[in-house]
């Protein structure tokens, strides 16, 4: 048993959203997370960065929970931050400046809300719409935020290499690199780095070297077959390897004060198969390529935990608990499809569906797992 809440680790999924003032950022916030952000029709609305935590809707945890009956149910979150709206030149201090990119840098991921809607009466910070220069933008002040960054950090290993050339010599090339490439108006790619050089990497708090989803803000009209305006963003995701999900954030904003079975109704009448919330969290879940797994704790507890595709039971152990790590001794494991068909965990262990599964065992999407550990 764990004795106390100490060394239990909490982290919450977090996706920054950015965009161009009067895009429907703040609504579609407001739509995801039901957090009631200040929304108008001019920018820089959002001075402080509005937050949201919700909870990620899973139907597995429910029926898990129904063999059990837990004192308390507990699904995996994710943290939204709603940034003030970014205008060219903001990464050298237009509009409100990039003071405000400061609180997305530790998210995990980056949705991009691109405009897709005619309003006359919502004025854009552009004479006409155009979502692939939109886009274009953004991504450019995202690049000269993280250049700027990177010329901080790179006179400051300059001069300490002077002392220590050999302790500062991975710092200093791979500044130089990243340098050289948002120079030239590119991303600050981590694929092709060491283990090392990607520890320093995440320490930067780079934009350009975070996961990005572009989300098209689209008229209800357009859900489906999309228009020219949709399409320009879908053109821009393809050239760029970035996916892209259509929502109405009004339409989601309006379907959030309904009552869930109506809402769920209407969408089925638009032809949705999911809301707006659950195809964020899809296409975040891809993007960091993520799985979830199950633990239910005695009677106590069943809880959805999230964990990086190709984690191995030891890693999913430390997500819970350090104790767990730290102890380790087996980790007993069912799919929760199998689970749920045989109707109880003592049916499954009747049956031997239960596997026993040792610190490498690589924990796959919808597992359940008991750990055994000795502290």
């Amino acid at each position: 048993m764990l004795s106390s809440s100490r060394g239990i680790r909490k982290m919450s999924l977090q996706i920054g959203i950015v965009g161009l003032p009067n895009v429907g950022k703040s609504t579609l916030f407001n739509s995801l997370t039901g957090a009631g952000a200040q929304v108008a029709s001019y920018p820089f609305t959002t001075i402080e960065p509005n937050v949201g935590v919700v909870d990620v809707p899973d139907e597995r945890l429910l029926k898990i929970a129904a063999l059990v009956n837990p004192e308390k149910v507990t699904p995996t979150t994710i943290r939204f931050l709603d940034i003030a709206g970014l205008v060219k030149g903001a990464s050298h201090g237009e509009g409100l400046g990039n003071q405000f990119l400061g609180h997305i840098r530790n998210v995990d991921a980056i949705a991009m809300v691109v405009r897709c809607f005619r309003a006359p009466d919502i004025p854009h910070v552009a004479e006409a719409l155009d979502p692939r220069s939109d886009i274009e933008v953004i991504n450019l002040e995202l690049a000269l935020a993280d250049l700027a960054t990177v010329e901080k950090r790179l006179e400051k290993v300059r001069k300490a290499a002077k002392g220590e050339p050999k302790e500062c010599e991975v710092e200093l090339h791979l500044l130089e690199r990243l340098h050289e490439a948002l120079s030239r108006g590119g991303r600050a790619e981590g694929a092709a780095l060491d283990d090392e050089e990607k520890r320093i990497l995440r320490g930067l708090g780079l934009f350009t070297a975070k996961p990005q989803l572009y989300v098209a803000n689209v008229e209800e009209e357009a859900l489906l077959d999309g228009d020219e305006l949709a399409e320009g963003v879908e053109e821009a995701g393809v050239d760029a390897g970035v996916e892209v999900v259509k929502i109405c954030a009004q339409l989601e904003a309006d379907l959030a004060d309904w009552p869930p079975a109506e809402a769920a109704a209407y969408r089925t009448e638009l032809g949705l198969a999911e809301s707006g919330l659950q195809q964020v969290i899809s296409a975040g879940y891809r993007l960091l390529n993520l799985v979830t797994f199950f633990t239910a704790t005695g009677g106590r507890e069943v809880r959805a935990w999230t964990l990086v595709r190709g984690g191995s039971a030891l890693e999913a152990a430390s997500k819970i608990h350090t104790d767990m790590q730290k102890g380790f001794i087996r980790a007993e494991v069912i799919p929760c499809e199998e689970l749920i068909a045989a109707g109880s965990f003592v049916a499954a262990r009747e049956k031997g569906m239960m596997r026993l599964e040792g610190r490498d065992y690589v924990i796959r999407e919808g597992d359940v797992v008991h750990f055994r550990f000795n502290v």
